[in-house]
């Protein structure tokens, strides 16, 4: 006897999302239920705007689907607060089986570095004393054996540091070689070797902004939209501090105007509510908005589920 109205397609929703590769015949058995009604589950997510993909025989939930991406927004916390949650567990000596499950949790999912072990918190007090003596002489430094997970290596970076970010874990350098400014970890860098040469790209060392849609970049792109009642009231409820840049319009309208460091988090919102928000302008964001809605309709037009095997 199901204990719910909705238990099945509860279940199917979780077995869809699992990363797995399941067939119908798979998902059938372990509902318990006939493929004919198997079929007739996926029209019903379908039709409850859940975006249903096949790769061969193997079924799964495409994670861009409204409601899982509501629902992800909504339990998941930003790289920031996991940073933050990580460095009080590690402040507050916690080794206990729950703290050691959430820490490694926050490492894994976040591409955090585990600051746990004494060593590693001497290796970072000793590479943030060095920074500091760099930057308080404006000379260069070798990041000595520095470990990338992006390029999967381990190598020694000249760089000229100029602002520690993330509580002090993280450190905004000028990368020599690269002639970009990027972010280095200090529980990565294996040493730190002052070198007497003074900078000579201060002009580049910028700051890092942050969004109201919590992206960050050196470059500030500006956005202006005209939302309707349902739309600012999300984007107020979403993101508190964009308050401050929505002002009235005509016809019950609201203006929204503000910089952002990407199209990302912006783009995401004004897609969600396509039918409650006008792009002012014909710049750069709405043509990354018009993209983004082709890319989408030859998306689903070549890869969405027709009907059962």
């Amino acid at each position: 006897m199901r204990m719910g109205k909705y238990g099945h397609e509860l279940d199917l929703i979780l077995l869809l999302t699992e990363n797995r590769s399941y067939t119908a015949q798979d998902i059938a058995d372990r509902l318990g239920i006939t493929r004919r009604n198997l079929y007739n589950y996926f029209e019903y997510l379908r039709f409850s705007g859940f975006k249903l993909l096949k790769s061969g025989p193997y079924y799964r939930l495409d994670r861009s689907s409204p409601f899982l991406r509501k629902l992800g927004e909504s339990m998941t916390v930003s790289r920031e607060e996991a940073a933050y949650i990580l460095q009080m567990l590690t402040a507050g000596g916690h080794t206990d089986f729950y703290a050691h499950s959430i820490r490694q949790k926050l490492v894994r999912h976040y591409n955090l570095a585990d600051v746990r072990s004494p060593e590693v918190l001497t290796a970072i007090s000793q590479n943030a004393t060095q920074l500091k003596a760099a930057m308080a002489h404006k000379t260069m430094c070798v990041l000595h054996d520095y470990s990338s997970p992006h390029s999967h290596s381990v190598s020694d970076r000249i760089v000229e540091p100029f602002l520690f970010m993330n509580n002090g874990l993280d450190i905004r350098c000028h990368e020599i070689r690269s002639h970009a400014n990027k972010t280095f970890k200090l529980a990565r860098i294996g040493s730190v070797e002052l070198l007497d040469v003074p900078w000579i790209a201060e002009d580049k060392h910028k700051q890092v902004f942050t969004d109201i849609f919590m992206f960050s970049g050196e470059q500030r792109f500006s956005v202006r939209l005209l939302m309707g009642q349902l739309a600012r009231n999300l984007m107020v409820e979403e993101y508190p501090s964009a308050e401050t840049c929505i002002t009235p319009a005509a016809d019950g309208k609201w203006l929204f105007a503000a910089d952002v460091a990407s199209y990302l988090g912006v783009g995401r919102f004004v897609l969600g509510l396509y039918r409650d928000i006008q792009v002012l302008g014909d710049g750069p964001f709405a043509e990354y908005v018009s993209g983004e809605i082709a890319h989408m309709a030859a998306t689903w037009g070549g890869g969405a589920v027709s009907g059962g095997e």
